[in-house]
């Protein structure tokens, strides 16, 4: 598959701080990469950097084959064979949605009439009908997100750079969103480079995730595998094993490590070298138990919370570690039983030294 986008060995600093790190990634055409990472972790710097907003101190950025930023020169935005969907939609408000969806092709001059064929295309894929005589501060912020949409794939451009696009919208709406974008975008082959603090939005979207940690990349693969086999455990955490408990590696078979916690010892997948580790595991992946069955650990629980259809409890260990789990019933407080957890979802990691 042809590659559109190539980082390779991007630096970059602000004084001091050094925000990217030799970072290098290939994007390839009509592939949605979704990026995600802690605050902090550069993911928006790599993104303005691509869009040529920001320069770099080492590295080069290749686009369609042409070398677009080094060190030494930088490609103006407007001449990037790309377009961007911001956080806040940046639509012009004294403008109608029909000319802010235009306003690329006007300002190509394109004939009035490839524009009304594209335009109507964008109506018909975008569902707005009926919206396009309307202001910005006219339409809701479902319908905003629409028509800016509507407004970068109209100019057909090699990739579309999405930031952080659908965090000011309610969580219904997101949800709905990203489905419909993902959609649209796989029916028209388009190459998108997503920035999201969202794990679910990136599931939903992304042919590949790309977690950034410190100014580095630390995993680069399919929602499936981020989420089965998290390789650090920045990543394990970011895609939602909220659990994290210290542990001794006892023994290691392959993959497979053998641990203890307090007196019980536990089966998980190893991604340490060392004897210290910390385990992380999901609150989904784990199931109370007045009975101490294989690959448990005895907990006491220290609030039960209903969410609706399930509780999500807070309990301790036998080494005053807390951690939660689902359950489909109430479990009273100082309650005490065992936690199974499965071996294949619980992931050891090296243990932090401070």
């Amino acid at each position: 598959m042809e590659t559109i986008l190539e980082l390779r060995d991007i630096h970059k600093s602000y004084g001091d701080k050094e925000v990217l790190k030799g970072v290098s990634l290939e994007v390839k055409k009509g592939e949605i990469i979704s990026v995600l990472g802690p605050s902090g972790c550069g993911k928006s710097t790599m993104l303005n950097i691509i869009a040529g907003i920001l320069s770099i101190n080492d590295g080069k950025v290749i686009l369609n084959n042409e070398e677009v930023t080094t060190s030494k020169k930088i490609m103006p935005i407007e001449k990037r064979d790309l377009n961007m969907v911001f956080q806040d939609f940046a639509l012009w408000p004294h403008m109608s949605a029909r000319d802010n969806v235009l306003y690329g092709l006007k300002l190509k001059k394109t004939d009035p009439k490839i524009m009304e064929e594209k335009l109507q295309k964008m109506v018909d894929l975008l569902h707005l009908n009926g919206l396009m005589d309307q202001y910005p501060s006219e339409l809701s912020g479902g319908q905003q997100q629409r028509v800016a949409i509507a407004r970068a794939l109209i100019m057909s451009p090699s990739i579309i750079l999405l930031d952080e696009p659908l965090c000011n919208l309610d969580v219904q709406l997101r949800i709905e969103m990203r489905t419909e974008m993902a959609q649209i975008f796989k029916e028209l082959q388009t190459t998108v480079f997503h920035v999201t603090h969202d794990p679910s939005e990136a599931f939903a979207m992304a042919d590949r995730i790309v977690v950034m940690n410190q100014g580095k990349i630390d995993q680069i693969a399919t929602p499936q595998e981020c989420y089965q086999r998290p390789a650090t455990a920045v990543v394990a955490g970011l895609l939602g094993a909220g659990n994290h408990i210290n542990a001794k590696k006892i023994s290691v078979e392959k993959e497979n490590a053998l641990v203890q916690i307090g007196d019980a010892k536990i089966n998980c997948l190893n991604f340490s070298n060392n004897e210290d580790v910390v385990l992380y595991f999901r609150a989904e992946d784990c199931k109370f138990s007045k009975e101490n069955t294989n690959n448990s650990i005895p907990i006491e629980v220290i609030m039960p919370t209903f969410e609706g259809g399930t509780y999500r409890v807070k309990a301790s260990t036998a080494t005053n570690e807390e951690i939660t789990f689902l359950h489909d019933d109430n479990i009273p407080k100082n309650t005490k039983g065992y936690l199974n957890i499965l071996a294949d979802k619980i992931y050891a990691y090296d243990q932090i030294k401070n």
